[in-house]
């Protein structure tokens, strides 16, 4: 089969499908609609590209849905997968290209299409000319039924997943010694420093429990536009030394940072199913996570951590409070670690994209795969 992988730039998540890809019999072809800077992408996928600038996204720009529809005259592929559902997926649609395999990045229908008439009229064009939904979460999969009128037939649901050999209870974690940290309760978060993550709220929800519990730590991962507001609360609040600022890790630095704190902590206002909370529960780390439908998915109160209600930094404290006391770390970690296995196995739920592509390729044959025309 071949296929036309098209996204908005080059992601970590975008290197994973294309790596899993890369190692199927499959032909893919990748076009990126934005692209930030050069990258070097898995063997076996050839990189294609505008010959056109694209400026801002160019969703307002009809030479580009032209220059996409000449591009898929020439490829011929079986299907096109595109994502995010406002982006690369409007294009797409705009092509009249089938068959179309659109798949949500969590917050494009969560968040921009609830925000954003502009978003949520194109992404209501996407799903009425989409033949398959793919999305990570029952939270999308609810969405794109109840509000877009997408059949629920035609939806494929699977978490991305994590590695389960690579994000293991079992390894290094020197961090703690590394920081003189060995006798004190640590909390991590890794999500980027943007609005919609709530790395605030962690913050304000720290400043607040660490009054109460001088010994608790946070490791604090991420970059983002919030950077000089949430350094600048920590120093105000007198906690500096009490915070790791880490920036951004590597793939092989994410296990032993996870395996070196007690807790995770999320305070995102919107997701799908977050891949980092995978991560850590994958590492027999408890989390506590806003009350967001795509969290409580993984995060069952008192089984696998704890949840607090959305954007509420002094209920999120207490539960902090509650977490460095203990009790019960051992036993969700555990239970933490069986749901990833159950769930978010990530080779064991990549080949329903696979039966994503077959499906979308069935309902249109190859003989009668045209592109509307007058768009």
């Amino acid at each position: 089969m071949k296929i036309l992988y098209f996204s908005r730039d080059y992601s970590p998540h975008d290197e994973r499908f294309l790596t899993a890809l890369s190692h199927t019999a499959h032909e893919i072809h990748f076009l990126r609609l934005s692209p930030g800077h050069p990258v070097e992408i898995p063997g076996g996928v050839n990189e294609l590209t505008f010959d056109m600038p694209v400026s801002g996204g160019g969703l307002k720009d009809t030479s580009l849905t032209s220059e996409l529809k000449r591009m898929l005259a020439e490829l011929k592929p079986d299907v096109v997968h595109a994502g995010p559902l406002h982006g690369p997926a409007y294009i797409a649609a705009l092509t009249g290209f089938l068959p179309l395999a659109s798949m949500s990045w969590g917050a494009d229908i969560l968040h921009d299409g609830e925000e954003n008439p502009a978003d949520r009229e194109k992404i209501k064009y996407t799903l009425d000319h989409s033949t398959v939904f793919i999305c990570d979460c029952q939270a999308v999969v609810e969405k794109a039924v109840s509000s877009y009128g997408f059949p629920r037939q035609r939806i494929f649901l699977f978490p991305w997943g994590v590695d389960l050999e690579h994000f293991t209870p079992s390894g290094s974690a020197t961090l703690r010694s590394e920081l003189g940290w060995q006798d004190n309760f640590i909390f991590l978060s890794n999500r980027s420093f943007e609005p919609i993550y709530g790395v605030d709220v962690v913050m304000r929800a720290f400043i607040t429990a660490e009054k109460q519990n001088p010994d608790i730590r946070l490791l604090l991962y991420g970059k983002g536009s919030q950077e000089k507001v949430i350094r600048q609360m920590a120093s105000e609040a007198g906690v500096t030394d009490k915070i790791h600022f880490g920036g951004y890790l590597s793939r092989a630095e994410l296990p032993g940072s996870y395996r070196s704190a007690d807790v995770f902590l999320s305070a995102s206002h919107c997701d799908g199913s977050s891949v980092s909370l995978m991560e850590a529960l994958a590492c027999g780390r408890p989390a506590l996570v806003s009350d967001i439908p795509a969290n409580l998915e993984w995060v069952h109160p008192g089984e696998q951590g704890w949840i607090f209600h959305d954007g509420k930094a002094d209920e999120m404290a207490v539960r902090m409070l509650a977490a460095s006391r203990g009790e019960t770390l051992l036993e969700m970690g555990n239970r933490a670690r069986f749901l990833t296995e159950e769930k978010a196995d990530w080779h064991q739920n990549f080949p329903i994209l696979l039966d994503a592509y077959e499906q979308a390729r069935a309902l249109h044959s190859p003989a009668s795969v045209t592109m509307e025309s007058g768009q």
